[in-house]
């Protein structure tokens, strides 16, 4: 009898045991929940933002249409950039949110602390303890932005050569840096508690440079799916309003759209148009970059509404900006940008690169490497003289400063171009781009196929009459031959623009020679302003 009722409460002990397993907030929902029952878990989670959502949206639909645009693809297709844009030439591109707390692997940390085959997931349990403890929400009060000043960076940005600047306002980890009405998971309302895009805003505006803003809200929809695969935060619905609908991504690979049939609601369009429409109707962005998910089939009906209503909008103050990776968009109906990639040769319409200042990632990491002032430099007279501008990213730590070796690299750039910029800012492409041995590779995450350039190298621009060449190395004996210019350019005067000196030329059969000291003048890349007959 004894024996019996030892076994039985063994029994009752494991059935307790399996009831509360079944019964945890944090056990795995892959296989049990559908894709529209998971998202209908975040719109619960959200519902009490309902009601200022729909304002918005109301809004959209009043106005969309007030102006010269229309919400179709046709009418878009009539969008040109402002101009201030295409003279700009080089902006800043910020990265900075939870996910600088941890500060490994990537600004990706969010997503792959839940993928059990990335280090990031085995960082994460070795370093923090299991997901069902501690997952990415409870980095967000060590998120605390202590010594985040807005004013000394806006002023880094100008002394760095910038003419805009753009902070994600929100990246695919669904934690808003602005004073969202939308959610309570935002930097206004918890961590930092201060809005940081809008104290940016007129931190930047107050040093004369124009103001963007970068939304990867609409990759949230799956960001999270991996935690819904086992024991996790992600699976408690309590959490769901900063997690999202975690949908499982069924795309085999990230860029190849057309062949992702990860679930999409209304519902959860709706909300990213009015996120969209929030940032446009507080901030009055110069500019919005979005990420490369937008272009997700689901979002074609959607897309056309937030372009004309800011269209529209930004047409009554000179123009506005968006950046698009390629395929996102109709063809023209925005600026199309390159991430961590170039383009091959003089594009008729004016594009956009943009790439980390570091080499590893988006975001702060600790150990990180730098790409040196030299090659950014090149980068930016080669995208600028194929008329691109170039978009320069920094991850500031999860305090607020910047790291010391990114200051000293844009202090680089900026005491660059504050000697050469005439060759940068306001430039237009010469009827070639360059000439030299060294190619560079054209697409999307080329950008380390490229190989150091050479004194052979040259970039061209033009501004005011003038041509610009740019000597991507100094020549040995200072002796160079720019073998694009012919005779029949009737050259008539050349000068060094580092120390505004003339230099000694001969227009001969295969290009123009210059005669150089035999030390370089300046740093970098050299540039001379080239004379010709009009």
């Amino acid at each position: 009898m004894k024996r019996s009722l030892f076994y039985l409460g063994v029994a009752l002990a494991c059935a307790a045991g399996i009831a509360t397993a079944q019964q945890s907030p944090t056990a795995p929902t892959a296989k049990t929940l559908s894709p529209k029952d998971a998202d209908l878990a975040w719109q619960k989670a959200t519902a009490k933002f309902a009601p200022q959502r729909q304002a918005i949206l109301s809004r959209v639909a009043e106005h969309m249409n007030d102006g010269p645009f229309r919400a179709d693809w046709t009418s878009l297709q009539q969008y040109s950039a402002p101009q201030w844009y295409d003279d700009a030439k080089f902006g800043i591109f910020i990265h900075w949110g939870v996910y600088s707390v941890p500060a490994f692997g990537s600004e990706w940390y969010s997503r792959n602390m839940y993928q059990q085959n990335m280090p990031d997931y085995a960082h994460h349990v070795a370093t923090y303890g299991p997901q069902s403890k501690f997952g990415y929400k409870d980095f967000i009060p060590m998120f605390k932005a202590e010594h985040f000043d807005p004013q000394a960076w806006a002023k880094l940005f100008k002394e760095a050569g910038a003419r805009y600047v753009v902070p994600v306002a929100e990246h695919h980890d669904g934690f808003a840096m602005y004073d969202s009405k939308l959610s309570e998971w935002t930097a206004a309302k918890m961590g930092p508690h201060r809005d940081v895009i809008g104290q940016l805003e007129k931190a930047v505006r107050g040093e004369g440079l124009h103001f963007g803003v970068s939304s990867h809200r609409a990759e949230h929809d799956w960001f999270f799916d991996g935690g819904r695969k086992f024991d996790s935060d992600v699976n408690d619905p309590r959490y769901a309003g900063l997690y999202g609908p975690a949908e499982a991504h069924l795309a085999k690979k990230d860029e190849d759209l057309y062949n992702d049939w990860t679930y999409v609601s209304q519902v959860w369009l709706d909300d990213w148009l009015a996120r969209t429409a929030e940032l446009i109707d507080n901030y009055h962005p110069d500019l919005i970059y979005f990420d490369w998910w937008i272009g997700h089939p689901t979002f074609r009906n959607t897309l056309p509404k937030m372009l004309a209503y800011y269209y529209n909008q930004g047409a009554t103050r000179g123009g506005v900006v968006v950046n698009y990776k390629q395929g996102d968009f109709d063809e023209n109906a925005g600026t199309l940008d390159i991430e961590r990639g170039q383009l091959t040769g003089i594009q008729q319409a004016h594009w956009q690169t943009d790439t980390s200042i570091s080499n590893t990632s988006w975001g702060y990491i600790k150990g990180d490497t730098y790409k040196s002032p030299k090659e950014l430099i090149h980068l930016l007279a080669d995208v600028v003289s194929k008329n691109g501008n170039l978009m320069l990213n920094i991850g500031p730590r999860s305090d607020g400063t910047i790291p010391e070796d990114a200051q000293k690299i844009l202090l680089a750039m900026g005491g660059w171009l504050k000697t050469n910029g005439d060759a940068i800012y306001g430039s237009k492409p010469w009827r070639t781009f360059g000439e030299g041995p060294t190619e560079v590779v054209g697409g999307t995450f080329q950008d380390t196929k490229t190989k150091p350039y050479t004194a052979e190298d040259f970039r061209f621009t033009t501004k005011d009459g003038a041509l610009y060449a740019i000597e991507l190395g100094w020549p040995e004996g200072g002796k160079a031959v720019i073998h694009s210019i012919k005779p029949e350019d009737h050259v008539r005067a050349v000068t060094l623009v580092a120390n505004g000196k003339p230099v000694d030329w001969q227009q001969q059969a295969d290009g123009l020679h210059v005669s150089l000291p035999s030390q370089p003048v300046g740093d970098y890349a050299y540039v001379y302003r080239i004379e010709l007959a009009k």
